[in-house]
């Protein structure tokens, strides 16, 4: 069988701690942010875990 390939897709997107975690960005910080109060704006910047339910299909993706 040949190697499994990483999704492209999820690699740009997805990183992966030194303790398997899986780590992305927040949505809604792109554009549009004069109407976003700061306190929001600071908190979307900060990345996220992904969520247990996903976990195991977004490793599945990135060849984990």
């Amino acid at each position: 069988m040949p190697k499994m390939k990483t999704d492209s897709g999820a690699k740009k997107r997805i990183k992966v701690t030194g303790s398997g975690r899986l780590r992305r960005r927040k949505a809604f910080r792109g554009h549009l942010l004069e109407k976003k109060s700061s306190k929001r704006t600071r908190r979307l910047g900060r990345e996220a875990d992904v969520a247990p339910g996903q976990a195991k299909n977004v490793k599945k993706l990135m060849g984990l």
